[in-house]
């Protein structure tokens, strides 16, 4: 069982590691878990996928990175940095100009998120060295790996979307030239890191939107994968339009496949068909809450590696109180939580109502983090609406807090 990536938002205004950081990977770090993924550390500080982000490069304090590599590793377990550039999912708050593989803004935050303006190629080869100098840095620091993050929309993944990515030089076009950056970016972390320090790659099964990044692609580029020096693949599916990786799609929650109800993994049915692609190990994260579902995808050897995320919001002890058989079940408020019907008013849309719901639900787990990293537990009776202006409060502080120190 690994803990899942998830963001924390808990950096200072200088995207570094805090106390209340420390104190939420301290509880998890006890679970007897094999592996720890961080959330969303980032290369780029013109990119962030939240001003609460950690960034690694040559102005992160060092010491306290290392502490935080400390905590999570003093049970033994692994810790790998989950690495990221955001590229046209950047806040217009941190940068109202992110660059993105074409000037394609994405439309459904287009209120949030700033202008996408295209890379020119030298903004490409920074960012392939930007990922293995953090990487580097990460190693330094004490982590045990590190993850590429691949998936959910961010730039490799924007890459590696038609629909992003129209571009017509060697980074766009083709399949090949689309998974370029993915790649070399991989080629370039394992030179910087060395042939025995693990490196993962997170990728989407599908982006799950008509015309973009499919199964059958996302197939052909695990192929490739296998050819890289990757040591474990973490699938997961969807971005913030297509919001598959938590099981809400364009209509909301949805309908899930009855082998999928069954076995409790969102994309367990994709892991089956491209396992005999990759020879390494690989994980599945998304759905999983019961000790039997978890068991049974193990025994098949569908997947070697589960990642556990949402539950850990709710109580940070679960897994291992799972493990240890002391529960069967890990906490799943997925089909519980709502947004009241009345919350946007009587006149709004229904796609609308919806859209923003799962913002909403998104947000309701977010701040569960910052609630178990301030030492106050998490809060399950808490309106989702209520949920959505906090985290939208927390947010806008951090925001500016963050807008000050980068004076």
């Amino acid at each position: 069982m690994v803990k899942a990536a998830m963001t924390e938002g808990l950096a200072d205004a200088r995207n570094n590691v805090t106390n209340e950081l420390l104190t939420l990977y301290r509880l998890w770090a006890s679970n007897g878990l094999g592996l720890m993924l961080t959330g969303n550390v980032q290369i780029d500080r013109a990119h962030l996928e939240r001003p609460g982000n950690i960034v690694v490069d040559d102005q992160t304090d060092m010491e306290a990175l290392k502490r935080l590599a400390v905590v999570g590793t003093e049970h033994g377990n692994q810790f790998w940095a989950q690495l990221n550039h955001t590229g046209r999912q950047t806040p217009a708050s941190v940068n109202p100009r992110p660059y993105a593989p074409s000037g394609i803004s994405l439309p459904v935050a287009e209120a949030v998120c700033g202008e996408a303006r295209e890379m020119p190629e030298s903004e490409i080869k920074r960012v392939i060295s930007l990922f293995a100098s953090s990487a580097r840095l990460c190693q330094a620091a004490g982590f045990t790996g590190v993850q590429i993050h691949g998936a959910h929309g961010y730039l490799i993944s924007q890459f590696l979307s038609p629909l992003a990515n129209k571009r017509e030089d060697q980074w766009g076009g083709s399949l090949e030239n689309r998974a370029r950056l993915l790649i070399e970016t991989v080629r370039a972390v394992r030179a910087a890191v060395g042939a025995d320090f693990p490196v993962s790659v997170k990728l989407n099964s599908a982006d799950f939107q008509r015309g973009g990044f499919d199964e059958g692609e996302s197939a052909r580029v695990v192929g490739w994968l296998n050819d890289e020096a990757v040591d474990l693949l973490e699938i997961s599916g969807g971005n913030y339009e297509q919001m598959e990786m938590v099981g809400i799609g364009s209509d909301g929650p949805r309908a899930a496949a009855a082998s999928t109800v069954a076995r409790e993994a969102y994309f367990l049915d994709y892991a089956r068909h491209i396992r005999p692609l990759f020879s390494n190990p690989l994980m599945i994260t998304g759905g999983m809450r019961s000790a039997a579902a978890i068991n049974a995808a193990l025994a098949a050897k569908e997947c070697d590696l589960i990642g556990i995320g949402r539950p850990l919001c709710i109580d940070p002890q679960s897994a291992g109180q799972l493990i240890q058989g002391e529960i069967d079940r890990m906490p799943a408020l997925d089909t519980k939580l709502a947004m009241r019907s009345d919350a946007l008013g009587p006149d709004v849309e229904p796609a609308t109502f919806k859209r923003i719901e799962s913002f909403a639900l998104l947000g309701w787990y977010c701040v569960q983090l910052l609630r178990v990293g301030r030492g106050q537990g998490a809060d399950v009776g808490m309106d989702v609406f209520d949920a959505l202006l906090a985290y939208k409060a927390n947010e806008e502080r951090a925001a500016a807090e963050w807008s000050g120190a980068s004076r």
